[in-house]
């Protein structure tokens, strides 16, 4: 505000200086009201003695940079996968116990794998082996005893039988499936000639040549499974007449080894339960399962790790904004940020809580398709609020604008 001093003015203004003043009035009245006052009162200062000037004053500008973004739970989000199949080891999902949306803890079982009862039958003989080692160790320290000679030729005798047993079983699922196999050689060879003379599809043909593929496989499974049980049983009698030969002796190197036995059998115990461990998938953290990548019967196995599901800490969701190279130098951890987005009417509010250490490529894109595609950003984590975090939780990798607040200039 600008103010006139008091004391009377010299002389009377003339009408030729109050005729300027007008003039000048009138064309200050185009621009703005601050200008026409202060050329009106800069001519009326050559004919006062003094006239007051109050200061100019300027508004501050809020500065902010602006940046594209996507949103993300804290932490990230972690897939929840199966063990890497060792060779052969062709296991698939049996049974999915979680859904898209549920809260989970870490530990909290999701799936079981389809090989979990096979490995559960292997821990079981393993333990049961252990029992027998035990036994074992002890009739070595107890020694010899009557009827303890006849025992173990009753044992020698009960492994032989159920080594013919065993075997006798497996040779006929072996001549049954070489009937097999010779069945479909021979509906093979038929629908190969008529293939030939084109009465059925390539794909028909496929079909019986994978039949008697399969065939084979299951042959050569059934042979090779003979083979073990014989090689197992005939050590196991090898052994009880080792044991047979020396009953009635006690010696100290017989001690140490049945307990060498006893703690194979545990370790192989411990081996058959780690197994059976990676036979139950479990949460690794808690969270929110945010995907179920695989169903009941399959496997999703993506560059060689079977994927499950994902989970994230939704309860907490943080903006990743990448932010050019040219503008980061301004944002600071602990500014202020807006956070806005056409999937909702709100406007979401956080903290700048991390920025990058290297400048990378531009992954999020305007929809403007003049817009430049190969800037060179640096992300920047702002974690959002926690009543908008809850608001967003179900937006994970949702594109955002983000608004970061960086001081006033």
């Amino acid at each position: 505000m600008v103010q006139k001093e008091t004391q009377p003015l010299p002389k009377p203004i003339s009408r030729q200086l109050l005729m300027a003043s007008a003039v000048t009035l009138a064309v200050a009245a185009a621009g703005t009201g601050s200008v026409l006052v202060y050329s009106f009162l800069q001519n009326r200062a050559t004919t006062t003695q003094s006239l007051a000037q109050a200061p100019v004053e300027t508004t501050p500008v809020l500065s902010k940079v602006a940046a594209l973004g996507r949103l993300e739970p804290e932490g990230g989000i972690t897939e929840i996968s199966a063990p890497a199949p060792n060779s052969g080891d062709g296991a698939v999902v049996k049974e999915v116990l979680v859904k898209k949306g549920d809260r989970v803890r870490a530990g909290q079982l999701v799936a079981i794998l389809n090989n979990r009862d096979q490995r559960q039958a292997t821990l079981d003989q393993a333990k049961a082996e252990v029992e027998i080692a035990k036994a074992n160790l002890a009739r070595v320290k107890a020694g010899a005893r009557a009827g303890d000679i006849n025992a173990q030729k009753a044992t020698i005798t009960r492994l032989a039988a159920e080594l013919r047993g065993q075997i006798a079983s497996q040779r006929a699922r072996i001549t049954a499936l070489k009937a097999e196999v010779r069945n479909a050689e021979v509906d093979y060879g038929r629908y190969e000639y008529l293939q030939q003379e084109g009465a059925i599809s390539a794909s028909e043909l496929d079909q019986r040549r994978l039949k008697v593929d399969t065939s084979r496989e299951q042959l050569k499974e059934a042979q090779a499974a003979l083979e073990r049980t014989i090689e197992t049983l005939e050590e196991q009698q090898r052994q009880a007449k080792a044991t047979l030969s020396s009953i009635a002796e006690v010696r100290p190197v017989d001690v140490q080894v049945a307990q060498a036995e006893v703690d194979g059998a545990i370790a192989a115990v411990k081996r058959a339960q780690a197994n059976l461990d990676l036979s139950y998938i479990k949460a690794p953290v808690d969270g929110q399962i945010i995907e179920v990548i695989t169903k009941a019967g399959q496997i999703q196995d993506i560059d060689g790790v079977p994927r499950i599901a994902k989970i994230a800490k939704t309860e907490q969701m943080s903006a990743i904004a990448e932010v050019y190279q040219t503008d980061v130098g301004k944002v600071r951890i602990g500014q202020e940020a807006v956070i806005t987005s056409q999937a909702f009417s709100e406007k979401l509010r956080g903290k700048v809580a991390e920025i990058g250490l290297q400048v990378d490529k531009q992954k999020v894109f305007s929809t403007n398709p003049m817009a430049n595609t190969d800037n060179k950003i640096v992300k920047v984590k702002v974690i959002l609020n926690p009543e908008d975090s809850k608001k967003v939780a179900a937006f994970t990798n949702l594109q955002v604008e983000v608004l970061i607040s960086t001081g006033t200039q």
